[in-house]
């Protein structure tokens, strides 16, 4: 079977599952949740924290971007990044590099940003060209200054429900979850994706109680999207 054709069944099998689910009668009945309207409110809250904390004689937080090579997904996103930071009082710096850039010179410009004290926040915007390390090079980002949450040392200390950087999809997984008062505890959580940006940090935030925020839940499964009998899960 073709990649395409493997494809197209895995697509039409999650159809019939979503079909499953609307017409069971142990559904229960699916509230819309806006993501924009909390996006909204939790970048005026961010931009009023930032505000006061410039208004009491403090440095305006700075956000440096390291984007290699010419993505245009990258590209898009970090415009997204650097849009949002503006909006709530941040500065921002793109840095671009040519995506012939080698390990040891992203390495080296990592190196500077971590010690430039002007530089409060810092991401090298991923995926990287194929001759560079991932790992390596997020885990050369300090962790004080790591805003991707992707450090070595915050995924342990996420996964241990101490203070640190979260990813940030997790994150505002996590915000969705708790603003809008969705019941946790003692809840079966199905994870469809085990990603170690985003499906693994999400089931940790739950495993754990959210920093004493909320309660967590009980019972975790992880999932590959679209494989295995995920309707009879998510029926449970």
């Amino acid at each position: 079977m073709t990649s395409i054709s493997s494809m197209r069944t895995l697509y039409c099998a999650a159809r019939a599952q979503v079909r499953a689910i609307h017409c069971s009668a142990a559904r229960n009945d699916a509230v819309v949740i806006s993501g924009r309207k909390l996006a909204r409110q939790i970048r005026q809250e961010a931009r009023q924290e930032v505000e006061q904390w410039v208004a009491a004689g403090n440095k305006r937080p700075h956000l440096s971007v390291v984007l290699v090579g010419e993505n245009p997904a990258s590209h898009s996103y970090v415009l997204n990044k650097t849009r949002a930071a503006a909006d709530v009082g941040i500065s921002s710096e793109t840095i671009l590099k040519s995506s012939s850039i080698s390990q040891d010179e992203l390495l080296d410009l990592i190196s500077k940003l971590n010690n430039d004290h002007n530089v409060d926040g810092l991401l090298v915007q991923l995926p990287l060209p194929e001759h560079i390390d991932e790992r390596e090079v997020c885990n050369a980002v300090i962790p004080e200054k790591d805003v991707d949450g992707f450090h070595v040392v915050n995924v342990g200390k996420m996964c241990l429900d101490q203070s640190s950087m979260l990813p940030a999809t997790p994150w505002g997984v996590w915000e969705i979850i708790k603003r809008t008062g969705i019941p946790t505890l003692g809840k079966n959580v199905v994870v469809a994706g085990r990603s170690k940006n985003v499906g693994m940090p999400i089931a940790m935030l739950l495993h754990t109680d959210g920093r004493h925020e909320r309660p967590g839940g009980k019972y975790f499964l992880y999932l590959y999207p679209l494989l295995g009998d995920l309707v009879s899960h998510l029926l449970l």
